[in-house]
């Protein structure tokens, strides 16, 4: 069951599409979801040479307190309009280390609801996601910076290739899959004849007996590359979101994201349930 959320809020004075969408998935899944927004410290350039003056530091520190509580603000009366089980937390970080404590804060939850990086920041936006998705334990929730509309689940489209991401996205997401109208799974080949039966058969018949109505469609990538032909096809289809294992690899304990899900990312419109 998922009755526990957070989410990760913009500290921008315009709308939330995550917050409005984390909203929107408490209300559907009678969930709780905690709010947390951050107060960055002052950030003092590593080559300045003069002392920078105090009421500087300070006027920064306000601005992002400003900042931080208008966005508390906004997540909490848009809670309160829609009658979900809310609360807010403001919380003390630097810029670099915030993505790190929301993921550790992530693991006291059922699911972390962040934004898919925006283009006009996407550097601090993808610790975010990286964070969550390879530090907290737990699915991660990404919606995209154009998401307008709130939670629904008429069509759901599950990508398989038999990983153990693959199958751990696919339990994490069983309590949204259960609420499905209809849950397709999409495999995706370079073309070559399959060696024995369609590709994700096993798992199809496993989800029917969780009692899914299931589709079972088997793409194939050509020319273009696997994240571009997901993404085509759940717009085609309509898909409401896209069930995924979130790929990775580590350098120096850094996480890299892996090509597909680095891709899927970068141009997403549909939001996207993401395990690790």
């Amino acid at each position: 069951m998922i009755k526990d959320l957070i989410v990760n809020l913009s500290l921008g004075d315009k709308s939330d599409p995550t917050a409005d969408f984390a909203i929107s998935t408490a209300n559907l899944l009678n969930a709780h979801v905690t709010a947390v927004s951050f107060v960055y410290e002052a950030i003092i350039p590593a080559l300045e040479l003069m002392p920078i003056p105090a009421d500087l530091i300070e006027m920064q520190r306000e601005e992002s307190e400003r900042l931080a509580a208008n966005a508390a603000n906004r997540f909490a009366e848009a809670a309160r309009r829609s009658s979900v089980s809310a609360e807010t937390r403001q919380l003390d970080e630097t810029l670099a280390g915030a993505p790190e404590t929301f993921a550790r804060a992530a693991r006291r939850f059922d699911l972390s609801v962040v934004s898919q990086p925006r283009p006009e920041s996407p550097g601090n936006d993808t610790l975010f996601v990286e964070s969550a998705l390879f530090s907290s334990g737990r699915p991660v929730l990404v919606v995209p910076y154009i998401q307008r509309s709130g939670l629904t689940l008429d069509r759901v489209l599950i990508c398989w290739d038999g990983s153990r991401t693959a199958a751990r996205a696919i339990a994490d997401a069983l309590p949204l899959l259960q609420r499905a109208k209809t849950t397709e799974i999409v495999t995706v080949s370079d073309g070559s004849p399959a060696l024995n039966e369609i590709p994700g058969t096993d798992i199809a018949r496993h989800l029917a007996r969780h009692g899914l109505n299931i589709e079972l469609r088997r793409l194939v990538a050509g020319d273009v590359d696997t994240a571009n032909i997901i993404l085509s096809h759940a717009a085609d289809t309509a898909a409401d979101l896209i069930v995924m294992g979130g790929y990775g690899h580590s350098r120096l304990r850094e996480f890299i994201l892996g090509g597909v899900t680095r891709g899927l990312l970068t141009s997403m419109t549909v939001p996207t349930l993401m395990s690790h």
